[in-house]
């Protein structure tokens, strides 16, 4: 017997190799996906009772193969009830029973692969980048319409419709796994687009009780470290490598021994993973001896000034602030902006931080989120008005989906509300 939540946690895991199997062996992306499905549930209903298989993912693909194999059987059964004239070799001869106990050996990679090669197949050239993205997260990430509605700022409906709709793309355009040719820019950046979206939902999760996912964080490392040795010289995959593990270096120190929320300022930096750090920082020095100048080695850069000092009182702001400014002109996000509004408050004085904010406080595209009124809070708060950032703590709690994030916010706001303001008298 097996206890339950280890079997989800495996079962999570192990999803996206299977789809990647499947989907490599036969196309057929939506009926891979629904076969996937359903060997998931028989192991989630057998697996806890029985025990676990020796050899858990080929056990997932066997039976998914065979559900393969059961539904074009019907469908061959189907048609020939009503006499059609299609004439083409009905795919269960492809795919002759006990073949699925050989898909771990398929080459040119194995199953623990096959998720890479999915995540190549999601950002095939005929989708858009956002349907990429969204697809991605769906089948590599594990991530929930919901989720990834929330990731996008955009209602859930409307993104369940784009996965569909990405989905039925890849079937029309037969898609099949192969490294990228003469589109191979394009297909990895949206790649990168993608793991960088994974990480952060695994770094500060949404929604939900939980402030991390350290799964989604592990598995977007893992596919960018194999990125990276595929790729040796480039140097946008090497620089989110850096700073993806810069950024979960930090990790243990985020939170409290209760529960609670540690910002950067006064995270206790002897609890953060020196050696990731070490490892992250000779990466990024190499890559930007030798590469080209981009918007993920940027990140990583200020990630690094961020490691590289003993406290806070020690950062040094203003860098940040400039690396911010280059980002900018790199990037059309508002979260950069935002981002660079703390740092210029640090460099120059909250005023100055509120002026930036400023500039994209009617964004529509930060409208489903918290972080302006969180950013506009602490500036406030800095800057004496403690009126101010207790009504603007407030609205981000209110808007906060993360539990974690919300209890702090809403400590914050106590703090900032009449009693802490008499309180700093």
């Amino acid at each position: 017997m097996s206890d339950q939540s280890e079997v989800e946690d495996l079962l999570r895991r192990s999803a996206p190799q299977v789809l990647g199997v499947l989907v490599r062996r036969h196309g057929q992306f939506d009926l891979c996906e629904d076969a996937v499905q359903e060997a998931l549930l028989a192991a989630a209903h057998g697996w806890p009772r029985y025990g676990l298989p020796a050899e858990p993912v080929a056990w997932l693909v066997t039976v998914a193969g065979r559900k393969l194999t059961d539904h074009w059987r019907n469908e061959r059964a189907r048609r020939q009830r009503e006499d059609t004239v299609a004439a083409q070799e009905p795919l269960a001869r492809q795919h002759a029973p006990g073949a699925d106990v050989d898909l771990l050996t398929d080459t040119p990679s194995s199953a623990a692969d096959a998720t890479l090669e999915l995540l190549l197949l999601c950002t095939h050239p005929s989708l858009s980048e956002p349907s990429q993205i969204a697809l991605t997260l769906r089948a590599v990430g594990g991530l929930t319409t919901a989720e990834i509605a929330r990731a996008f700022l955009v209602p859930e409906p409307t993104m369940a419709q784009r996965i569909s709709r990405a989905k039925a793309t890849i079937s029309a355009a037969g898609a099949s796994f192969t490294l990228p040719g003469k589109d191979r820019d394009e297909r990895l950046a949206a790649a990168l687009h993608v793991l960088y979206v994974i990480f952060n939902e695994g770094h500060t999760a949404t929604a939900g009780q939980a402030l991390t996912r350290i799964d989604l964080t592990a598995e977007a490392i893992r596919l960018t470290r194999r990125l990276n040795r595929l790729l040796p010289g480039d140097g946008e995959i090497a620089g989110l490598l850096a700073l993806m593990v810069l950024i979960d270096a930090r990790r243990d120190a985020r939170t409290s021994a209760d529960g609670r929320l540690v910002p950067l300022a006064e995270q206790d930096r002897r609890r953060w993973d020196h050696s990731a750090i070490s490892e992250a920082a000779d990466l990024l020095a190499r890559t930007l001896a030798t590469a080209p100048l981009g918007p993920y080695q940027l990140q990583a850069a200020i990630a690094a000034v961020h490691a590289e000092a003993a406290g806070d009182a020690d950062t040094d702001w203003r860098q940040i602030a400039i690396l911010y400014n280059m980002l900018e002109r790199r990037s059309d996000n508002p979260v950069v902006t935002l981002n660079r509004a703390v740092a210029v408050g640090m460099a120059e004085g909250p005023g100055a931080g509120l002026a930036v904010l400023d500039s994209v406080a009617e964004d529509p595209r930060l409208r489903r989120t918290h972080r302006p009124d969180a950013v506009r809070a602490h500036l406030l708060e800095q800057l004496g008005d403690h009126a101010g950032a207790h009504e603007h703590y407030r609205r981000a709690a209110r808007a906060a989906l993360n539990q974690r994030e919300k209890r702090y916010l809403e400590e914050r706001a106590a703090g900032t509300g009449p009693v802490g303001t008499t309180g700093r008298g």
